[in-house]
């Protein structure tokens, strides 16, 4: 175990994980106000949120952890153990670590090769990972990955896909706006394909999305998407956001009224965003979801009607 603190030290870690053009100067700075969050069990508690202006060009994940905790690594430093003296551990069965978003994307390599850029939203979080050992695409960095700040000119197209959804689209449409992203607003016919680099939001009732390729009926559960929930059905006609705690057990049944926004990513592809639910004004319910207030922190979000919104997974004996 190896115990970190200190910029001189993360530096010299970070150096050791990228072998090439490392060096101890703080290098060129890239514009922008960068983001950290770190919390536990699926973004329920916060217990670290610090930002960094103008982060410059030798910042990396684990540096910036570095200076808002307290963190301890294993295998060389390539791995982070603990932040604040909480641990990866094994407890009656369970598995529990540490693992970091980029941007609301799952980072494939450690943290301190990934180089932090301005606009750049970083969380970590320590959860439970038996039944789900990877989540590869969250809500919770909303408007990432959708605002790409730092993309530096390199920006993916982003698309709403309309799966007759109606005014829902156009509500998801806005909803980027606001947040300074331009969106194509794009009819479904012949349902979404595989193979795009857009960054695409799949908007519909729950009988039209589910065909889609990226979505593939949530099939296998989150041990195979990384989202606890599902829907059953149809029930007298129509479909049930139910949904799922830690260990992906249906905990509670939200109804057919319920929306669901959620986010896919299959191997190296561009993520998918789910705005859907059985009907069209539970579409409309999710769609009014897509904003800070609603998905910070959060895995995914049910929308239900006439109550607040659930955060994704339930926490263990249903509690929302």
């Amino acid at each position: 175990m190896i115990r970190i603190r200190g910029l001189v030290a993360a530096a010299a870690l970070a150096c050791t994980a990228v072998a090439a053009g490392c060096g101890l100067g703080p290098g060129p700075s890239s514009e922008g106000r960068a983001t950290l969050t770190v919390t536990r069990d699926y973004g329920s508690k916060t217990l670290v949120d610090e930002t960094e202006t103008d982060p410059h060009s030798s910042e990396t994940v684990i540096r910036f952890l570095d200076r808002g905790a307290d963190i301890t690594t294993r295998y060389g430093g390539g791995f982070v153990q603990s932040i604040d003296g909480l641990a990866g551990t094994e407890s009656g069965g369970r598995r529990y670590d540490w693992f970091f978003y980029v941007n609301g994307l799952e980072s494939p390599v450690g943290s301190a090769e990934v180089q932090v850029h301005g606009g750049d939203r970083i969380w970590w979080d320590y959860r439970d990972w038996t039944n789900a050992m990877r989540v590869p695409a969250v809500v919770g960095s909303w408007p990432q990955p959708f605002a790409q700040a730092s993309a530096d000119g390199k920006r993916q197209p982003v698309r709403v896909e309309c799966l007759a959804a109606g005014s829902a689209c156009q509500i998801a449409a806005g909803r980027l706006a606001d947040a300074g992203v331009r969106a194509s607003v794009e009819g479904g016919e012949g349902g979404p394909s595989r193979g795009t680099n857009a960054l695409r939001l799949l908007v519909g009732p729950w009988n039209e999305v589910r065909d889609a390729p990226a979505v593939d009926e949530l099939r296998g559960g989150p041990a195979a998407t990384g989202v606890f929930a599902t829907f059953k059905g149809p029930i007298d006609g129509a479909y049930h956001l139910i949904a799922l705690d830690p260990t992906a057990t249906p905990v509670r049944d939200l109804g057919p009224d319920a929306g669901l926004v959620a986010a896919l990513q299959d191997g190296g592809q561009p993520p998918t965003w789910l705005v859907t639910g059985s009907a069209r004004s539970a579409v409309r319910r999710a769609a009014s979801s897509l904003d800070t207030a609603a998905l910070r922190d959060r895995y995914a979000v049910a929308a239900p009607l006439h109550a607040p919104r659930v955060a994704l997974p339930l926490e263990r004996g249903g509690n929302g």
